[in-house]
């Protein structure tokens, strides 16, 4: 595969990252709330690898040629969103607060960030929409094994910039309690918000 397609590739994805979601509202909030942000962000990084294995094997083509099937994916990953906003609007946490950091703590935590990224059916539909761009059917390389390249390369830049930005949400906000709580708050509802556009999608669309 051409360096300069991974190249093109890892800068387009890099800007993509860049821009707020809801991975960032949950990286800030794991910032906040946890002693570390490596299980959340494991956990998102987890679910983009699955996403990466879904649309190399093909699957993801089908899936996106069944509306049904993409709406079903739509509402479970909004509903999931707008769930996960509730519960961190309702219990806002502080840099200072205790952390549990228990193998069972770690594996919720990241078990919530791969649902966040892997049920995101926005995150799907850009790796159908970009993927396909940047692979080139005559290489020598398989097609299968471009996208996983690909899918890592995006991966890796998701490690760097939700790991930067749920470390810097923590050490900034350390101090301040009260622009933590309001830095969480203001994270979950940045999750309702995204999942019930999401939502109405559907119900409006």
């Amino acid at each position: 595969m051409a360096v300069g397609s991974v190249t093109a590739f890892w800068a387009v994805s890099f800007l993509l990252v860049l821009v707020p979601g809801a991975d960032w509202a949950y990286a800030i909030a794991a910032g906040l709330r946890d002693r570390t942000v490596l299980p959340a962000v494991g956990g998102l990084l987890a679910g983009y690898v699955a996403l990466t294995a879904v649309v190399a094997a093909g699957v993801a083509t089908l899936v996106a040629r069944s509306p049904l099937v993409l709406t079903s994916l739509t509402v479970v990953g909004a509903g999931y969103l707008v769930w996960l906003g509730i519960a961190t609007l309702a219990r806002p946490a502080t840099p200072t607060a205790g952390a549990d950091d228990s193998a069972g703590s770690w594996v919720r935590r990241a078990a919530k960030g791969a649902g966040i990224s892997g049920l995101n059916p926005k995150a799907l539909l850009l790796f159908l929409a970009l993927l396909p761009q940047f692979i080139a059917p005559g290489a020598t390389w398989p097609v299968a094994a471009q996208i996983t390249l690909l899918g890592l390369v995006h991966t890796a830049n998701c490690a760097a910039v939700y790991t930067g930005v749920g470390t810097a949400a923590r050490l900034v906000l350390r101090a301040r309690p009260a622009a933590a709580r309001a830095a969480t708050r203001l994270s979950g509802a940045a999750m309702v918000a995204i999942g019930g556009l999401l939502l109405a999608e559907q119900l409006l669309g």
